[in-house]
């Protein structure tokens, strides 16, 4: 069993009994979502740290965008609640890249493909040498904003 399966299960248990009901039923929700990625697809499968950081990651992006949904409908202790489960799964993901690091390595990927003279059509190139880089530590809309950027 991966690390971080274990991690989420020894927390889910401290979080009961520590009666935090916010951080059980996020921890309880994210053990179903990795329970339903693993029985996904023709057969059931134990999933990698790695899988389950994209697994971490999809979770985390829902629940930003369902805050910003409760925003826009003016539903502020939804958008709350969304927020603060977002701030829990986060807590189990990789450092985010900083600002800077994100320019640079968007810069040196674009600089070691060879395609800075070729503009918006390199992007799928540059983004798809990337994203096996920043998974997990970066949200993907921020990195292709930043290689449109630079191609650009």
């Amino acid at each position: 069993m991966s690390q971080l399966k274990d991690r989420l299960r020894t927390d889910l248990t401290a979080s009961m009994k520590a009666r935090e009901r916010l951080r059980s039923s996020t921890l309880r929700m994210l053990l179903t979502a990795v329970t339903n990625a693993e029985v996904a697809g023709k057969s059931q499968r134990e999933l990698s740290d790695e899988d389950l950081v994209a697994v971490l990651s999809t979770e985390v992006k829902r629940r930003r965008e369902a805050a910003a949904a409760y925003d826009k409908a003016g539903r502020a202790d939804s958008a709350a609640k969304e927020r603060a489960e977002s701030d829990i799964i986060a807590g189990y993901l990789p450092e985010q890249l900083g600002e800077d690091e994100l320019v640079a390595l968007v810069s040196s990927t674009i600089a070691s493909l060879g395609v800075a003279d070729e503009g918006m059509r390199a992007m799928g190139r540059v983004m798809g040498t990337l994203q096996p880089q920043v998974q997990g530590r970066a949200d993907g809309s921020a990195v292709a904003a930043e290689v449109r950027r630079q191609l650009a």
